[in-house]
């Protein structure tokens, strides 16, 4: 068990997870190859998978509201196809070691029914991306549904009774008694929390860690860009200096001054915090998406990485495939570019045309 496993767990908790862990792996040495045979895998294999099913285990407490052991098909849809379109941080041969090991860990559970990957992953040419894209009209939506949404109208304009009931819903939204919602909630429920996280979102294709782990300092306003230290970056080995519209950097200009007055952000550098005061995750993110889908009247399902994805691929389109390698900062021997060929404004240029 991976020591993120064990610090997630309480004490009953980890003894149940590790008991479990104990079947599973002697299963994986002496039958998980061929159960009818009683032949197991070997050592390095058993252990790469185990490793998987670990972090598997680690994404479902994640995202289904806690620990537990009940983990069906459902669960490995939506992990491959996260991990599919995070591609440019996983090589195929790792894609397909994650296809395999749900495969055996389904065995495993003895499940009527064998889990068939709905992704299509090649063993020469890198995975299929799945249906999941955002295309240019739904980007530029999705940029004015930021700006719309959670908006209220104007505590001064609004007449008594009108007053009360957006009192009665700003109360429910932040949290608070009736009573002390004023002017200043009014203002808050208008500001650019959203706007700036979606934007640079959207510009940067940043990932849901790096959304969470996003710090004021990374902001730089004279130059519409973010410069993520080489310890905060997704995976910890380069400073990366990603292009940001104009248009983003004013609205991070005004989010940066506002966020001042909220005491969740005294003792932190984190650039956005949930409304209960914790750094966002897949799950928070995925909430927020699907009310913007609602409100830009985008129907099916998209993941937070559907829109990186399309940062990276309209990029290479407008520019060329090292400026999309920088904007998204790959990281694979195959994606990755060493020296940032594209300048920080010719990217800023293409940022624009994409909308």
């Amino acid at each position: 068990m991976a020591a993120e496993s064990r610090s997630s767990l309480n004490e009953r908790q980890r003894v149940a997870y590790e008991s479990h862990r104990r079947d599973l792996i002697t299963w994986l040495t002496r039958m998980g190859k061929s159960p009818d045979k009683l032949e197991g895998y070997a050592h390095d294999t058993a252990k790469v998978y185990a490793t998987i099913l670990d972090k598997f285990h680690r994404w479902a407490w994640e995202h289904s509201g806690g620990y537990t052991l009940d983990l069906d098909h459902d669960h490995a849809d939506t992990y491959i196809r996260q991990m599919v379109l995070a591609e440019d941080d996983y090589s195929t041969t790792y894609l397909n070691n994650i296809k395999l090991a749900l495969a055996v860990y389904f065995r495993y559970r003895d499940d009527a029914d064998e889990w068939e990957c709905p992704i299509t992953i090649s063993s020469d040419s890198g995975a299929k991306q799945p249906k999941e894209f955002v295309h240019l009209d739904e980007r530029k939506a999705i940029r004015e549904a930021a700006l719309e949404f959670g908006t209220v109208p104007s505590y001064f304009a609004l007449d008594p009774e009108g007053r009360t009931e957006w009192k009665r819903f700003l109360a429910r939204r932040f949290g608070k008694p009736m009573k002390e919602v004023g002017p200043q909630e009014f203002k808050r429920a208008n500001g650019f929390k959203y706007p700036s996280l979606v934007h640079a979102s959207l510009d940067a294709g940043l990932r849901p860690v790096e959304v969470g782990r996003a710090k004021t300092y990374w902001v730089d306003l004279d130059n519409a860009a973010l410069h993520i230290p080489a310890d905060e970056s997704s995976k910890n080995e380069d400073n990366w200096s990603v292009s940001l519209r104009r248009e983003t950097a004013e609205y991070l200009a005004r989010w940066m001054e506002e966020r001042q007055m909220y005491e969740a952000y005294d003792d932190t550098d984190a650039l956005w915090l949930t409304r209960h005061g914790n750094p966002y995750s897949s799950s928070s993110l995925k909430y927020l998406l699907d009310q913007l889908r609602e409100l830009a009247g985008i129907e099916r399902s998209l993941s937070w990485y559907a829109i990186r994805h399309s940062t990276g691929t309209y990029m290479a389109r407008e520019e060329d495939l090292a400026a999309a390698q920088s904007q998204l900062r790959h990281r694979s021997v195959e994606t990755t570019m060493k020296y940032d060929n594209v300048s920080v404004e010719d990217r800023r240029d293409a940022l624009d045309r994409m909308g």
